[in-house]
């Protein structure tokens, strides 16, 4: 079976799945209508390349970053390619750490992200409230916390999804569902279209599928004092056209991505 490089590996997931710019922007709108002020300081679960703390960092002089991931591999692509490029001034306000998100570190921040679904990969629900608990010790007193989450009637079925790109094709495939357990099993696939070569399980999630609500509740159980939900508004042709409003009523579909905010 064909390999991806490391660079490739990462460069295509970027570049398939992660819009930090439209991310800030709604989590920095967000915060400012809970605590009437712009978030300053951010910590990104799951980091991985940190590609969005570094983002983060580059819109003034006051703001900071962590990215916290387990993994040195994307730790260090993100150094090599998203922390270089910053200047010496924003590289002092952005952090990589190498370490457990359930762990206790020497900093809080305005708000915590957990995004790409990547909380899915605590299955028992005592796990995810003592990670929510976690999180919430971590924020500070005007904090807010952010998850996105997916669903819908195709999200446990086994089938494969294709998104094509400028310089590759982007799949996202569901190998496994167990109803009885909730887990799944999902793999990312790639095709560049300038070797042809179709990359198989470049990255694999074995996961548990949690919903809106499940995740509501957990949330209000590790303390948070309030969880807003929000659901994506639809184009002229029933698509999503990428603006979530808030909201405690939402039709099902055959697929969605959606936010959370926990407040502290």
């Amino acid at each position: 079976m064909p390999k991806l490089s490391i660079s490739d590996k990462y460069r295509l997931y970027e570049g398939s799945v992660q819009n930090h710019e439209v991310d800030i922007e709604f989590v920095s709108r967000e915060f400012k209508k809970v605590y009437k002020r712009i978030p300053l300081t951010f910590r990104e679960d799951f980091g991985g390349t940190g590609a969005m703390a570094c983002d983060w960092v580059k819109q003034s002089k006051n703001h900071k970053a962590w990215a916290i991931d387990l993994d040195s591999e994307p730790i260090a692509y993100g150094i090599e390619n998203h922390y270089s490029r910053l200047n010496e001034e924003e590289q002092k306000r952005m952090k990589y750490v190498e370490g457990n998100v359930l762990d206790s570190h020497g900093f809080k921040a305005d708000v915590i992200c957990a995004f790409n679904f990547s909380y899915f990969i605590f299955k028992k629900r005592a796990d995810l409230v003592n990670y929510f608990k976690k999180v919430r010790k971590g924020l500070n007193e005007e904090g807010c916390f952010f998850v996105d989450i997916f669903g819908g009637t195709e999200a446990r079925e086994e089938l494969v999804e294709e998104t094509e790109h400028d310089d590759h094709t982007y799949y996202w495939d569901c190998d496994k569902y167990n109803p009885i357990t909730e887990e799944v099993l999902y793999h990312i696939h790639f095709k560049k279209h300038d070797n042809g070569v179709k990359y198989e399980n470049v990255f694999t999630y074995d996961w548990r599928m949690w919903s809106i609500g499940e995740i509501r509740d957990i949330m209000e159980e590790a303390g948070f004092s309030q969880v807003i939900t929000y659901w994506e508004g639809e184009d002229g042709e029933g698509g999503g056209n990428g603006e979530f409003f808030r909201t405690s009523e939402a039709e099902n579909c055959e697929s969605w991505v959606t936010y959370l905010c926990a407040v502290k």
